[in-house]
């Protein structure tokens, strides 16, 4: 009997654990941060990026960064936050992609 209450509770707590790493992580907005960082450094690189531009930009995903882990020290994101998350980082690609495309070259 008591073999079979803490198999019962160590099945719970493994599900448990489970649900709540799965929370944690934040795949799409991950490959969003690494797939905009290496449109920055490939702007640098051809020279459609200006260093100060760049250099803002940089900044721009540093904050966003910033607040993602905010919004994920209390454990788990919920839909507003990746929403407010999401905005921020469709602003600072339309921003990457109007440095690209000005005239300013290095």
């Amino acid at each position: 009997m008591k073999i079979k209450i803490l198999g019962g509770l160590l099945v719970a707590a493994l599900a448990i654990t489970s649900v709540a790493n799965a929370q944690t992580r934040t795949p799409v907005i991950n490959h969003r941060q690494h797939t905009q960082e290496r449109r920055i450094n490939q702007g640098v690189r051809s020279g459609r990026l200006t260093r100060n531009e760049a250099g803002h930009l940089r900044n721009d995903e540093r904050r966003i960064r910033a607040e993602k882990r905010t919004a994920m020290a209390e454990g788990r994101m919920g839909p507003r936050e990746r929403r407010h998350i999401r905005r921020q980082e469709n602003r600072v690609s339309r921003r990457i992609y109007r440095d690209k495309h000005n005239a300013r070259v290095r």
